[in-house]
């Protein structure tokens, strides 16, 4: 059994399992946590995306057959969520027919694995799926994200709540700047120099007004720009 401190739990992959058979989450539970993961089970599939979203999972392994909400309808929600939406997803199920683990794969799936299943098997499968996000993680990101926020850079696209939104390309400067530094309060000083490079015929009102007019375009999305009184704006989320 691979042993580890407290302290080293931060560091170990998260695995969110969810699968309304408690004999199976038990198993997996188990398995997992002696090779040295982080765990999560959950056998009430209702409450897996508040779950997620707390616990950040490196890989969710999600069973397709649940009552009230079924895997297939868990992993659109994971999809359309920005804080998750790139987390690989591993599909459990009892349907083998290849028909089936293609519908599997095209709703999202990275992996389909059905049952009854070799354990070994499912954690190699996990392994590997952890190895390619690693290795894509590594790589610089071109999408930047707060809520239903996403803004990707190499597009030129802002999406909330996986609508596109249209801005200018100030606009677009300013919500990029806000959101690669996201949880550190910008003063309107340092957003003038920025973003319009401190034109000197330009006050800082011309901030507050952009501001303004991105969180209307934005709508509910844009409550992740926080106005610092006194100072600035910051994005939280």
């Amino acid at each position: 059994m691979v042993g580890y401190t407290f302290m080293d739990a931060e560091h170990l992959k998260r695995i969110l399992i969810v699968d309304d058979e408690a004999d199976v989450t038990e198993l997996l539970d188990y398995k997992f946590k002696q090779a040295g993961y982080a765990i999560r089970t959950l056998n009430d599939p209702l409450r897996a995306i508040g779950l997620a979203r707390d616990f950040r999972p490196d890989l969710i392994i999600l069973d397709v057959m649940m009552p009230e909400l079924t895997g297939v309808q868990l992993l659109r929600m994971v999809r359309a969520d920005a804080l998750l939406q790139d987390t690989p997803v591993i599909f459990l199920t009892a349907k083998g027919e290849t028909v089936d683990k293609v519908k599997g794969l095209e709703s999202g799936a990275d992996d389909y694995v059905t049952k009854p299943f070799d354990t070994r098997e499912l954690m190699l499968r996990a392994q590997a799926l952890l190895r390619r996000a690693k290795s894509a993680a590594a790589k610089p990101s071109t999408r930047l994200a707060a809520g239903a926020l996403v803004l990707d850079i190499e597009r030129h696209e802002v999406t909330a709540a996986g609508k596109p939104v249209e801005l200018t390309a100030t606009e677009f400067k300013l919500l990029r700047m806000l959101l690669e530094r996201k949880g550190r309060v910008q003063s309107r000083e340092e957003l003038l120099a920025d973003v319009w490079n401190y034109s000197p015929d330009l006050e800082t009102r011309t901030v507050d007004t952009h501001v303004r007019r991105l969180r209307e375009k934005l709508g509910p999305a844009g409550d992740v720009i926080d106005t610092v009184r006194g100072v600035g704006y910051r994005v939280n989320g």
